[in-house]
């Protein structure tokens, strides 16, 4: 039976002294002698001692001095027991050389490195090491512990150091950057972002790989670099995962941290903030992380900021004042880079600019591998799937997405009592809630109910040219780049009221899977100048973000109208027009929207499905503009030339035949008399619309209520004849001419 010693404290006179107190019968066992070394396993964790016997002789008690552990600050639970097993015997020798790294209590200590090795030479003498332990050191001294790192000559057993042993310091750090990183433990995952986070380390580790080199060249290391990206892409997390990942000390800074109630105090706050970096710094490397800089540095020039122009004039000191040969980067984090001060983003301070743009089809992949790592999925799940139909989302949207998918799975659970596995349908329905965050607050984003080819009655052929002009450049854009085609940029419908120009739209995109933005004049028009036009940049940025997107401007003559130099009035749709007549020539699209790799335009797509997928989602970035007006000749010339609206489509009222098809696809739901014959009444039609055949169907509905009241079950011949007589059609010859001469002179 294994003997059990139970912990007890140690001796006020033992500490410091790396003894452990045991009985003579458990030393007898072990076979040592005293002050022979003694390797002893704890709970939280394992120690070296020297075998000393208790001072009452007594047996089953264990007194232990944690001065060489595993762990600089160890925990001892005196009320555990440890078996005599957890207590190995070890062979000593004398070291000749042992390398260490120091941790200072305060990182002034650094500067004097010979008292600094004298010191440890001192405190390491006549202890025994092992390669990987920490040696805890008194209070009073300014050494806070050592580590040991290596030591020479090489032994399976403990070493001993004596006072002809070399003592080797590779490194030193302050006790508060060591803190830092033996707390923060934790993991930060990061995917899709290879190429920012190899910038950033690159910035980081430059001091470090070649330190010679750059002394010798006398180089200026970068001190700053800028992240834009729009919110919730990763700009936070990839910081934190990049400081973990090269061992930097990440200290976070934020506006409130910052603002004081007194004059002045942002800027004391500031100084000290740098002054604290800066400390740290010089025991390794340090990131000072300045999230949403938009905030804190605004642009200056205004009389009611003077408190950010102050913050920002401070910023600019202090960062003017970072060396070079400091291990010090400042990383700072917006969604609005147009905001901050231009004098931040110069050489010399934000030296870099890395644009991180909504993830591309791969990218979404690799995020969802990583979210979907630790949840129990269904073998049903396609992660390819779901990265195609998730486009526009950034990493927080997918987070949301998967959270939402496993909640579903949770209720389940909690309702049936058993855990599932998270199946394709709860995505699915988790995809109907979670909205991305570039379309949350999206000027013109609509939800219809979903419209098909076979509920237009008629205009076969209008069907396949837009199939042509917008669904083929949208599902297949490497057919166009091979047959050397450019991408058309927009379509317009043109045609007498009711013919079915705004449900032609909705079929396309219904077709197409894709986001469907619409606008009006009253959604554009505003009081103030210069408001129009930013919100229908807005639109564009907002549907360039959600791609494939369609932009529907109907009424499209409301909104833009032609320029005139005799026109009257404020020029705002004037300024419309300019505005729409730049995006669709792509003078709108910021750096800062790109997304995905940029080698993709030229054409290099051919390594497998992934990269077609985003070649094709890169190429998609200018959207389709799809226009509907009934006055085409108040449309300026310069908006129907080729290479804007590419397509000019004329929507013609229906013939004997369209109308039949109408009339079925109304009364679809409708219970007909057999006495009722759709033929006849599509002859009797003519100059009728498609909106105005189904008022039709509705009217005979309703004279079917009326004759024979509301338990009726069907509509029959008789109440056709009504609503034929009581309703007339909203077309005539001389429009349908007017159309077509319009028609000849725009083409």
């Amino acid at each position: 039976m294994d003997t059990v010693l139970r912990l007890l404290p140690l001796n006020h006179e033992d500490h410091g002294t790396q003894r452990c107190r045991i009985g003579p019968k458990a030393m007898s066992d072990l076979g040592v002698k005293i002050g022979f070394p003694l390797l002893i396993s704890l709970p939280n964790g394992s120690c070296l001692c020297t075998a000393w016997p208790r001072r009452d002789m007594s047996d089953g008690f264990l007194q232990v001095d944690l001065m060489c552990s595993t762990s600089p600050q160890p925990v001892t639970v005196y009320k555990d027991s440890v078996s005599l097993h957890h207590l190995k015997s070890l062979n000593s020798v004398k070291l000749k050389r042992v390398t260490v790294k120091i941790v200072l209590k305060n990182a002034e200590d650094n500067v004097s490195g010979t008292t600094v090795l004298e010191v440890v030479r001192d405190l390491l003498r006549n202890v025994y090491v092992l390669p990987k332990y920490v040696v805890t050191v008194p209070e009073d001294s300014p050494v806070a512990n050592v580590e040991i790192l290596d030591m020479d000559p090489v032994t399976h057993g403990a070493g001993f150091i004596t006072a002809k042993t070399s003592v080797h310091i590779k490194e030193m750090k302050t006790l508060e950057w060591y803190k830092h990183s033996s707390d923060n433990n934790s993991q930060y995952q990061v995917a899709g972002m290879d190429d920012v986070c190899t910038s950033l380390k690159e910035i980081l580790n430059l001091p470090f790989l070649y330190p010679k080199t750059i002394s010798k060249l006398r180089l200026s290391c970068p001190k700053g670099l800028l992240l834009i990206g729009p919110p919730g892409v990763g700009k936070t997390l990839l910081v934190k995962a990049v400081a973990r990942q090269v061992g930097a000390y990440l200290i976070s800074l934020s506006g409130p941290v910052i603002h004081g109630s007194r004059p002045g105090e942002a800027e004391e706050n500031l100084r000290k903030i740098f002054e604290n970096a800066r400390n740290v710094s010089r025991a390794g490397p340090c990131i000072l992380f300045i999230d949403e800089v938009d905030t804190l540095c605004p642009k200056r020039g205004h009389s009611n900021n003077a408190p950010e122009n102050r913050i920002v004039a401070q910023l600019l000191t202090l960062m003017d004042g970072i060396h070079s040969d400091n291990k010090m980067v400042i990383v700072a984090a917006t969604n609005q880079p147009d905001v901050i001060d231009s004098a931040l983003r110069r050489p010399g301070r934000f030296d870099r600019e890395i644009i991180i743009g909504a993830p591309t089809i791969s990218q979404r992949r690799d995020i969802l591998e990583v979210l979907t790592s630790n949840i129990p999925i269904h073998s049903d799940v396609d992660i390819d799937a779901l990265a195609d139909m998730t486009v526009g989302y950034v990493g927080a949207d997918l987070t949301a997405l998967c959270r939402d998918a496993a909640l579903q799975v949770v209720l389940q659970a909690y309702q049936d009592c058993q855990v599932k596995q998270v199946r394709r349908k709860h995505f699915y329905d988790a995809f109907k809630k979670i909205r991305p965050t570039s379309a949350r607050s999206a000027v013109g984003q609509v939800e219809f109910k979903p419209v098909y080819w076979d509920q237009i009655g008629g205009l076969e052929d209008i069907k396949l040219l837009l199939k042509q002009c917008i669904e083929w450049p949208m599902k297949y854009p490497d057919a166009f780049m091979r047959m050397g085609l450019t991408l058309p940029k927009g379509v317009l419908l043109y045609g007498p009221p009711g013919c079915a120009k705004t449900t032609l739209v909705k079929a396309v995109a219904t077709s197409c899977h894709c986001s469907f933005f619409s606008i009006s004049g009253a959604d554009l028009f505003s009081p103030y100048i210069g408001d129009s036009e930013k919100t229908l940049a807005q639109l564009f940025r907002q549907a360039r973000a959600s791609t494939p997107a369609i932009v529907f401007l109907d009424e499209i003559d409301a909104v833009v109208g032609c320029r005139s130099e005799s026109r009257t009035g404020s020029g705002v749709q004037e300024r419309i027009l300019s505005v729409l007549l730049n995006e669709l020539d792509g003078v709108g699209l910021k750096a800062t929207e790109r997304r995905g790799r940029q080698v993709l335009l030229e054409g290099d797509h051919e390594h497998g499905h992934i990269e077609e997928l985003e070649f094709k989602e890169v190429m998609n970035k200018s959207v389709m503009v799809v226009a509907a007006t009934n006055r085409p000749d108040v449309l300026d010339d310069a908006l129907l030339r080729p290479g804007r609206l590419d397509k000019l489509l004329f929507i013609p009222p229906p013939d004997e035949k369209a109308r039949l098809s109408i009339l079925k696809i109304c009364t679809n739901s409708m219970p007909l008399d057999k006495d009722v014959n759709l033929e006849s009444v599509a002859g009797f039609t003519q100059f009728y619309s498609g909106a105005d055949l189904q008022n039709l169907c509705k009217e005979a509905a309703l004279y079917a209520l009326q004759a024979s009241g509301l338990q009726t079950t069907c509509v029959n011949k008789e109440h056709f004849r009504q609503a034929l007589a009581s309703h007339t059609p909203s077309l005539n010859a001389r429009d349908l001419l007017t159309f077509q001469k319009l028609g000849g002179n725009i083409l």
